[in-house]
């Protein structure tokens, strides 16, 4: 199976919103991994809330944030759009930037219009990988 990391900043909402959506639809065909590049203390509450309205998806029951350096070695590199510079990671077979804007203290609306991105994003990965 190849190795699929999603990379932000905190790896708090957008990373863990591709994450928790990447294993529901790519079960059996990827390994799904999400880091940042400093770490924070929980995942977004509202992204939280949000993937459990929309997905029935408990974030919280197996995702937490996480470093870069905890990442195996992977195959496909997904950033989310940092803008910033993220640290030199080794991948297999692609990098590709999503540039999603963080929804991170915006309406609802707002956070569900990203959400909705990253399903879709997510979706057409999975199928390309497989």
């Amino acid at each position: 199976m190849k190795k699929v990391a999603f990379v932000c900043v905190h790896n708090s909402c957008r990373s863990q919103i591709a994450e928790a959506l990447a294993k529901r639809y790519g079960q059996g065909v990827i390994e799904v991994y999400s880091a940042g590049t400093e770490e924070r203390e929980q995942i977004n509450q509202d992204a939280v809330r949000l993937m459990k309205d929309l997905y029935q998806v408990d974030m919280e029951a197996d995702q937490h944030p996480k470093l870069i350096t905890e990442l195996p070695e992977i195959d496909y590199l997904i950033t989310m759009g940092c803008n910033v510079n993220c640290p030199f990671l080794p991948f297999n077979d692609r990098k590709e930037d999503w540039g999603l804007e963080d929804p991170s203290g915006k309406s609802d609306e707002e956070f569900k219009e990203v959400i909705a991105a990253i399903d879709q994003k997510v979706k057409e990965l999975v199928a390309e990988i497989s």
